[in-house]
């Protein structure tokens, strides 16, 4: 039960994730966290419930003070893992 008040929660406090995609080349995550892994081929990034990770080239994180990130680069894959709860 408490699993979907806090997602309800989030949900009206517009915390959760959204992703906005232009091209291979932008990406904007809004609510992200924290970065957990960066270099010019990979990012692991904390946003809402998930943990998203990017491959490319050429990456680069900007904007991050805005409660978002902006990843500019070649972007060749996106992949969304679900934290589990009790975690930061």
């Amino acid at each position: 039960m408490s699993g979907k008040l806090s997602e309800k929660a989030s949900d009206a406090l517009f915390l959760s994730t959204g992703i906005h995609m232009e091209s291979n080349r932008e990406l904007f995550i809004e609510n992200c966290r924290r970065i957990e892994e960066y270099n010019e081929v990979f990012m692991k990034l904390v946003s809402g419930g998930l943990y998203i990770q990017i491959w490319g080239s050429n990456l680069r994180a900007y904007d991050f003070k805005t409660k978002g990130l902006i990843v500019k680069g070649r972007i060749s894959q996106i992949e969304f893992i679900e934290r589990k709860r009790g975690k930061h």
